[in-house]
């Protein structure tokens, strides 16, 4: 069985997966993709950043 910290590790190497097979398969589009996010209100981020939040906050407990 895996220690809570080994679990936490690998979460963070997923994320780090999946958050770099975009830049690094489709960098030119990703560019623009963070051009418009940049273009876009804070409010609208941050409440997007919250729902996604929430939605992982969800998951998790509903996981473990």
């Amino acid at each position: 069985m895996y220690s809570f910290g080994e679990v936490i590790l690998m979460a963070i190497a997923m994320v780090l997966v999946v958050e770099g097979v975009g830049p690094m398969l489709f960098a030119k589009k990703w560019q623009r993709f963070l051009q418009q996010i940049s273009q876009q209100p804070v409010n609208q981020l941050r409440s997007t950043g919250g729902i996604l939040v929430t939605v992982g906050v969800v998951s998790l407990f509903y996981l473990l």
